[in-house]
C-alpha cells in the first residue's frame, strides 16, 4: 500500500496530499509516495544529523517538508530524546520552504505546521511570526523589452495588476538568492514550476522556466540538488539547449530516474516527453546512475550523460547501443542535411491559397488540403520547389502506451509544390520513384526509433533527424534489411519493436 494511505475500520482514508497530486494543473502537485522516493536518493544519515539544512524553493503542498520531517523525527531521536525539543529544533532549525504562491503557502504551512498561521496555538511549533519558515513575498517581474530579465516572461501575458497573482517566484527573481534566509543549506529539494507565457502562438506559447530554479539551486553550492522536472531537456530547445549542455556535461550527476510515462509519477496528469527526478552532488565526480522506468520494471545503466559525439542525452542503454552501431557503419551523410529547416517556402501554418490553379501557379500542400498560390507569394528558401520531395508534418503527438508512431506519415510533393510552416520539405529527389522509396525508408520502424531518442515533445524539427544515417534510395528500405545492415541484436530489435508500431502505406 502507499504510503500516504491509512486503513481503517476496513476503509482507505487517502491523505489529501495524494488527492491533490492526482489534480491537473500548470502547477504540478508531487504525491507524497514520489517525494519520499526522491528524499531515497540522499544518504539518510543526513536525517541523524541535527545540523542539516532543508530548502524546497517551490514549495505548493508543502509534501517534501513534511516528508523530511517525519524523517528526522525519527532520525534524531538519540540525539535529541525529548520529543517536544527535537520537534523545535526541527521546524525552527533544520526546514525552510519558500511558496511559489500565498495559496500554496498556506497550503504548506497547515501541512506542515498543521496550521496556516505558524504563530497561533494550533501550530505544531509556535513561531514568533504566522509564516514561520515558509515564507511567500510577493515579487514583481522586471520588464525589459517585452520580457522579464529573470525569467523570461512575456510582459503582455504576465503583466497584472498588483492584487492579482504574478507568477514572479521570488527565488529566481532574487539577485542574491542567498539572502533570503541568510544561510546554506545541505539540501535543496522540490518539484518546481514548469513554464511561463511567453506571449507566443496568439498567447497560447509557453516558454520552460524549471531550469532557472535548478540554475539559481547551484549557485548556492548545496551539498545535495534533488528535483522533479520535465524530461524534455534531454533534447534541448525552446531555451533550454544551454542548460542541457551544462547537464549532460556535469559529472556531479550522482542518479538520474528516467519515466517516459509522467503518469507513473504524476497520475492523471499529461506531460509530454515524460519526466525525471535526479540527484546532483557537490562533492562528487562520476558517471551516473541511470533508472528508466516502464510502468512494470526498471533497468538501471551507470554511465555519463553525455554520449560521445552527442550533443543530447540518449535516455534508454540499448538506445545508445543502436547508436553506437549506427555510427560505426556510416561514417558520412545524416538525414537531417535532406531536411529542411522550419517555414521552408515562407509561408505561415495558417496561409491558404485558391481552389483553381491559374498561369505560373504553384501547388500548396496545407493542413487544410492542397490549394494554389502565385510564385510571388512564396519563397523557396530550401531550394527544393523544382523538384520531387517529401513533406512531414512538424508537429506529431501521441499519448498513452508505446509503442508510438512517432511521426506522421510522408507525403509525396510533386515539383512545383510548397507547403505551409505546418510542414517539413524533404529532398531534393530528382524523380517520383526515388522519393517513393525515401519515403519507405522514413515508414521504417528503425528511422522512426533514431527519431524518437531526439524527440521529447510533439515538436518534430530539423535536429530530430540527425542520428538517422543517409541510404541508397534507388531502391526502398525495409526494416529487416536495416536491422541485417547494423547488425542489430535480436535483443536491440525487440526493444526497437516495444517503442514503434508499424506504420501503413
Amino acid at each position: 500500500m502507499n504510503e500516504g494511505f491509512l486503513k481503517r475500520k476496513g476503509e482507505y482514508n487517502p491523505d489529501v496530499l495524494s488527492c491533490l497530486a492526482n489534480l491537473s494543473n500548470d502547477e504540478v502537485f508531487t504525491p507524497p509516495e514520489i517525494a519520499n522516493r526522491m528524499l531515497d536518493l540522499l544518504p539518510q544519515k543526513l536525517f541523524r544529523d541535527p545540523k542539516t539544512t532543508f530548502l524546497d524553493p517551490a514549495c505548493k503542498t508543502g509534501v517534501f517538508l513534511r516528508e523530511i520531517a517525519k524523517r528526522l523525527m525519527d532520525g534524531l531521536a538519540e540525539a535529541i530524546p525529548n520529543e517536544n525539543r527535537r520537534r523545535e529544533h526541527i521546524f525552527k532549525k533544520q526546514l525552510f520552504g519558500i511558496a511559489i504562491t500565498e495559496l500554496t503557502a498556506l497550503m504548506s504551512r497547515r501541512s506542515v505546521y498543521c496550521s496556516k498561521d505558524a504563530s497561533c496555538h494550533y501550530s505544531v511549533v509556535k513561531f514568533a511570526k504566522p509564516d514561520g519558515n515558509i515564507r511567500f513575498k510577493p515579487t514583481r517581474h522586471k520588464w525589459e523589452e517585452g520580457r522579464c530579465v529573470f525569467c523570461g516572461a512575456s510582459q503582455k501575458a504576465n503583466d497584472r495588476d498588483a492584487a492579482m497573482e504574478t507568477h514572479a517566484y521570488e527565488f529566481i527573481h532574487a539577485v542574491k538568492p542567498e539572502e533570503i534566509f541568510n544561510m546554506h543549506f545541505d539540501v535543496i529539494i522540490g518539484n518546481p514550476p514548469y513554464q511561463m507565457k511567453d506571449g507566443g502562438g496568439n498567447g497560447s506559447s509557453s516558454a520552460p522556466i524549471y531550469h532557472k530554479f535548478i540554475q539559481q539551486a547551484q549557485c548556492l553550492r548545496p551539498r545535495f540538488l534533488c528535483m522533479i522536472i520535465p524530461a524534455r531537456w534531454y533534447a534541448g530547445g525552446k531555451g533550454l539547449d544551454e542548460f542541457r549542455d551544462k547537464m549532460i556535461h556535469d559529472h556531479s550527476m550522482r542518479e538520474l530516474h528516467d519515466f517516459f510515462d509522467a503518469t507513473l509519477c504524476f497520475p492523471g496528469v499529461d506531460i509530454s516527453g515524460g519526466v525525471c527526478y535526479f540527484l546532483w552532488g557537490r562533492d562528487y565526480h562520476g558517471e551516473c546512475t541511470i533508472v528508466t522506468h516502464d510502468g512494470t520494471s526498471a533497468t538501471v545503466d551507470k554511465r555519463f550523460l553525455c554520449e560521445e559525439g552527442c550533443d543530447v542525452f540518449i535516455r534508454h542503454k540499448i538506445s545508445v547501443g543502436v547508436v553506437r552501431k549506427v555510427r560505426s557503419v556510416n561514417h558520412g551523410e545524416t538525414f537531417d542535411t535532406l531536411v529542411s529547416s522550419r517555414r521552408p517556402y515562407g509561408l505561415d501554418t495558417g496561409y491558404r491559397g485558391k481552389k483553381q490553379a491559374s498561369k505560373n501557379s504553384v501547388k500548396l500542400h496545407s493542413s487544410g488540403g492542397d490549394s494554389y498560390i502565385g510564385r510571388d507569394e512564396m519563397l523557396d528558401s530550401c531550394g527544393q520547389l523544382s523538384s520531387w520531395k517529401l513533406y512531414m508534418s512538424v508537429v506529431y503527438g501521441e499519448r498513452g502506451d508505446f509503442p508510438y508512431l512517432v511521426l506522421g506519415k510522408p507525403v509525396i510533393g510533386e515539383p512545383n509544390s510548397c507547403c505551409t510552416d505546418s510542414y517539413l520539405s524533404i529532398g531534393p529527389f530528382k524523380t517520383k520513384r526515388i522519393a517513393e522509396n525515401a519515403a519507405s525508408y522514413l515508414r521504417t520502424r528503425f528511422f522512426r526509433f533514431l527519431v524518437l531518442i531526439q524527440k521529447n515533445t510533439q515538436i518534430a524539427p530539423k535536429k530530430v533527424y540527425s542520428f538517422v544515417p543517409m541510404q541508397d534510395f534507388s531502391k526502398p528500405w525495409t526494416d529487416e534489411e536495416l536491422y541485417r545492415k547494423y547488425k542489430l541484436t535480436a535483443e536491440e530489435i525487440a526493444f526497437i519493436e516495444s517503442m514503434i508500431r508499424p506504420m501503413e502505406v
